[in-house]
């Protein structure tokens, strides 16, 4: 009995030693509490960690804005507010041009897949690291980057080719967004994302830049603009995921390698997964009488790619670093056959 108790008195330690060396890393995402993004990697991926890191890290996701503002996640990750962040670029744009050109080169990746591809293997990490270096000192280290869906252009009329763009008002970002529908010949208007139902419904623009075919679904888009554009002409928002470098430092290569793999390994799985969502619900809207799915043709497509360019190149001019960027993902669209 007296050597059971021993036993288990040892057990008991060991446990406790190995939950006290597990690593818990608070990160702020740009997702809202219940986006499909947060519940997805929540239920499949946030575990994986554990497993992947044989119980020494876990990751603990907080939604947008829960400790400090979306666009100031850089300080605090470098302060050590926040361990670290899982956040959409395009909202240091204001920090430093280059993260425009990183964060959405509208029009010109056809997936997520592709730009993930620019991240993890063409020189895309390496950009947004130069990129946290200038707005943070160095202090903040870049694990990965990359989006997980493409948006579709939900419309009150059709918008079947490029030259449909002429004359229509659409909702968009200003910057870079805005630049690139103007040049084609459309309206952009700016309009906060929580007026886009209302400002379809009532015609004051034609079209919206909006969200992912699954999320504008969900929102009732469709109902006030039967005439999506999927897959998506434009927006495709590019994820960071950051650690505090001092943080960073302190794990083991081992980990370290983890916790990119782990990055990548849920972006290519969810990409997939809204994918599969969207065009599922693409198909059923189709075969139905209310909603007419367009999908552009390739020429289409490339048409606006080379006029998106010319604003990119514009674009580019404000900073260093941002024609740096721009040059990256021109060698990596021509290397993977976007650009001839």
């Amino acid at each position: 009995m007296k050597l059971t108790a021993t036993a288990l008195l040892a057990a008991s330690v060991s446990m406790t030693a190995g939950f006290a060396a597990a690593e818990t890393l608070n990160i702020q995402t740009s997702f809202n509490a219940g986006d499909f993004s947060t519940q997805y990697l929540t239920e499949n991926w946030l575990p994986k960690i554990g497993e992947m890191t044989g119980g020494r890290i876990e990751i603990v996701l907080t939604p947008n804005g829960s400790v400090v503002p979306a666009k100031e996640t850089p300080e605090a990750v470098a302060a050590g507010v926040l361990d670290g962040d899982f956040t959409s670029v395009n909202y240091f744009s204001g920090l430093e041009p280059a993260y425009a050109i990183l964060g959405d080169l509208i029009s010109g990746y056809d997936t997520p897949q592709q730009m993930l591809g620019f991240c993890k293997d063409g020189g895309g990490e390496a950009m947004m690291q130069k990129a946290a270096d200038s707005v943070t000192g160095g202090e903040v280290h870049v694990i990965a980057c990359g989006p997980y869906s493409r948006e579709a252009l939900p419309a009150r009329t059709p918008i079947r080719t490029f030259e449909d763009l002429v004359g229509k008002k659409i909702r968009s970002p200003e910057g870079l967004a805005a630049a690139v529908f103007e040049a084609a010949g459309a309206s952009p208007v700016s309009i906060p994302f929580s007026e886009v139902f209302g400002a379809l419904e009532k015609g004051i623009v034609d079209a919206a830049d909006a969200s992912a075919y699954v999320n504008n679904d969900a929102t009732g888009l469709h109902d006030v603009a039967p005439y999506p554009l999927y897959p998506g002409i434009h927006s495709m928002p590019s994820m960071q995921f950051t650690l505090n470098k001092e943080k960073w430092e302190s794990l083991s290569a081992e980990d370290q390698t983890a916790l990119r793999t782990w990055w990548y390994d849920a972006m290519y799985a969810m990409a997939e997964e809204v994918a599969k969502q969207d065009a599922e619900l693409a198909a059923r809207d189709d075969a139905g009488d209310k909603i007419e799915v367009i999908d552009w043709a390739q020429e289409d497509r490339d048409q606006l790619r080379e006029v998106a360019r010319q604003q990119w190149e514009e674009y580019a001019k404000k900073s260093e670093l941002a024609k740096e960027a721009l040059d990256a993902n021109i060698a990596y669209m021509t290397e993977i056959g976007l650009f001839k």
